[in-house]
């Protein structure tokens, strides 16, 4: 995934030097999206020319590169658009020709920042070279930004609006994207776009808008006109623009004010600019243009429940929260915001008083899910470890079966999904690409969705029926980890509302809920033990190669889990295995040279345990045993990571925080960027 950000401004000054701070300020903030590259796009001296600055590596170099460039940035501008873009790379090797903004030419005439993948670019690539048209880059991008000039070009009057141009192109593209377009020929004018890729608009004005939503201009028809004078591409075509059911934005008073728009693919990059902001919906075109900002659709959506206004929302998110503080990476300062993260995500859900759970936003859909045959969870990557890590505990206490698909794999083998199935789909982001198109399968085949996100607006939250936010707060740092507690939590909260009418498992949730109150304090004394951690990541881990971490019945996750985080963190291979599998396969592997990683927290597989401790003791292994404070059963000469002990179900939660710290510590050792691991 890549971050994308622009910036307009219409009768309100900047110079150039500010213009390159707010954008190199929000590439900054959304630089954990990606950091192999980055690069600007804006106005330069003359009418219509594009000046683009771009460079390898984080922001940071890119700030050096225009800091030292000769370009006067005293210049102001009463009236401006511009973009920028951090790169992941997907096509061609990170490199300045390879990063964004990418162009359709050498004279810049169309410049485009993209997240997502085209994935014809091939196809249009080699059509557009047989016509002429050369191209500079590895990019899939760069095809796009050639097409919209050849379209462009095919124009006889060259009279087209922008609008109409991109959708155009927009027609030929296959894939998933958010693009932001900026062309020489529509000085101060931007258009967006998006279609898989998450993209939002944050609005700043000094006076009170007239209105709090913009319109969505709707073709008339679901048939396009083909464009005046083309010869086609691939049989491009494009509708027609009305815009006269789109809103600009005014003031009461009705007459054009100082407004600024700020474009991002995450809400980090808005914040310290305006709280207020709209997210745009798949095939949505924003055009902003004269301080006015308009919304069209690529075509009509026969039959869909597609809204007809946008509206503009608050955003939540504090500055605060974005910032580091006192930590040296944001990945150590979520570490320990989890006392405060699983409080904001129980707050007001779970009365402890009367030992009750009410999600409200399940709360008319229970008895459709009670009547479910079976609940499909479908994640990935630490999310699906937090479906892992409940599913014992959700057909325990709603007695339906249970399976959890990893995003990816349940597409792949077009599983079959009925009406009477409930899905579940967790995500971070609510953005992750696999699971939204796992999302848009079980949809299409009536089942009811629901989502578990972080965050709010995001394309999971808004096409699901029904959902949890799990409130952890922004997760900066590219591994996950408050949000992998709060998403625990958040899904046991679902398993413990679905069994409020079970007078039998009273008992049981009663014990649950009185686990959670204690949680926050607990996980508090599990990070006080941080320098033990540090010393094992110094000392008895400093130069292993590879690390086991076993453990089973609701462990198994945690393995799983502290596996994930070592491996991309640390780059050390790391795996999670189930204790009960020894005996067929990874016992092959023990010896004392292999370090081992046991979860022995007492639950009622705790026998079980001993006996695959044993048997790796007798292969000469040294374990590192992740165990309750208070067990004396604990050979004194064996190295220990002590926790405090609580209900079964909650004990994965305590046992992740220091496998998480120990991730963290290795990575500090051996000098790797914790926030910013190599190829996430």
């Amino acid at each position: 995934m890549c971050g994308i950000f622009g910036y307009c401004n219409f009768l309100v000054e900047k110079d150039r030097k500010a213009i390159c701070n707010i954008l190199t300020t929000g590439l900054q903030r959304l630089e954990y999206r990606g950091y192999d590259s980055a690069g600007i796009g804006i106005d330069g001296d003359k009418p219509g020319e594009v000046l683009l600055f771009k460079q390898v590596g984080k922001v940071a170099g890119l700030i050096k590169l225009i800091t030292e460039s000769n370009v006067d940035k005293s210049v102001s501008f009463y009236s401006q658009v511009s973009i920028a873009h951090t790169r992941w790379a997907t096509h061609g090797v990170p490199s300045p020709v390879n990063c964004h903004p990418l162009r359709s030419d050498p004279k810049n005439e169309f410049t485009v920042v993209h997240n997502g993948i085209v994935t014809n670019s091939a196809e249009l690539r080699l059509v557009l070279q047989k016509r002429g048209y050369k191209f500079e880059s590895e990019t899939d991008t760069e095809a796009v930004a050639v097409l919209t000039k050849f379209i462009y070009d095919s124009q006889p009057d060259k009279r087209i609006t922008f609008v109409a141009l991109v959708k155009a192109v927009l027609h030929e593209l296959e894939g998933s994207f958010a693009f932001v377009f900026k062309s020489t020929h529509y000085p101060n004018e931007i258009v967006t776009t998006r279609r898989g890729s998450p993209l939002m608009i944050g609005v700043k004005t000094e006076k009170k808008l007239k209105v709090d939503f913009v319109d969505v201009d709707f073709a008339p028809t679901e048939e396009t006109e083909p464009y005046s004078g083309s010869n086609g591409l691939l049989a491009p075509s494009a509708p027609k623009l009305t815009r006269s059911q789109s809103r600009a934005f005014m003031s009461e008073d009705g007459l054009p004010q100082p407004i600024e728009y700020f474009i991002a693919s995450d809400a980090s990059a808005i914040i310290e600019h305006t709280k207020r902001v709209l997210y745009l919906e798949d095939d949505d075109i924003a055009n902003i243009k004269e301080g006015e900002l308009y919304i069209s659709r690529l075509r009509r959506d026969g039959g869909k429940d597609v809204p007809r206004t946008r509206s503009i929302e608050t955003l939540e998110l504090e500055i605060a929260e974005i910032m580091k503080g006192k930590f040296d990476h944001f990945m150590q300062k979520e570490i320990y915001e989890q006392p405060d993260s699983v409080v904001n995500t129980m707050r007001g859900r779970v009365n402890f008083a009367t030992n009750s759970v009410k999600l409200g936003g399940l709360q008319k859909y229970l008895p459709t899910i009670r009547r479910g045959r079976r609940i499909v969870f479908s994640a990935c990557g630490t999310s699906y470890h937090s479906c892992i890590a409940t599913r014992a505990i959700f057909e325990e206490l709603t007695e339906i079966p249970v399976s959890v698909e990893l995003a990816s794999d349940f597409l792949d083998r077009k599983t079959p999904i009925f009406r009477d199935d409930v899905c579940v789909f967790v995500s971070q982001s609510g953005e992750t690409a696999d699971t939204i198109l796992a999302l848009r399968y079980c949809l299409e085949r009536g089942a009811l969705c629901l989502g578990v996100v972080n965050t709010v607006g995001s394309t999971i939250s808004r096409e699901t029926h029904c959902g949890v936010h799990i409130n952890a707060g922004p997760e900066i740092g590219v591994a996950s980890t408050k949000a992998y507690t709060s998403q625990y939590i958040a899904l046991l909260m679902m398993a413990l509302q679905l069994s409020e009418d079970r007078i039998s498992l009273t008992e049981r949730r009663n014990k649950i809920i009185e686990g959670l109150r204690q949680l926050s304090n607990q996980i508090k004394t599990v990070l006080s033990n941080d320098n033990t951690l540090k010393q094992l990541a110094t000392g008895v881990l400093a130069q292993s190669k590879s690390l086991l971490i076993m453990g089973r019945g609701f462990q198994y996750a945690t393995c799983l889990e502290g596996a994930l985080k070592i491996k991309e963190i640390s780059y050390m291979h790391s795996e999670g295995i189930l204790a009960g599998e020894l005996k067929h396969g990874p016992l092959a592997l023990i010896d004392e040279n292999m370090p081992v990683i046991i979860i022995m927290t007492r639950d009622s597989l705790y026998p079980k345990v001993q006996s695959a401790f044993a048997q790796i003791t007798a292969r000469k292994a040294q374990p590192i045993i992740i165990c309750n404070d208070d067990d004396a059963s604990i050979p004194t000469s064996a190295k220990t990571i002590r926790v405090p002990q609580t209900v079964d179900c909650l004990q994965g939660l305590l046992n992740v925080i220091p496998l998480q710290l120990l991730s963290y510590h290795l990575a500090v050792r051996n000098g790797f960027d914790v926030d910013f691991p190599r190829n996430l």
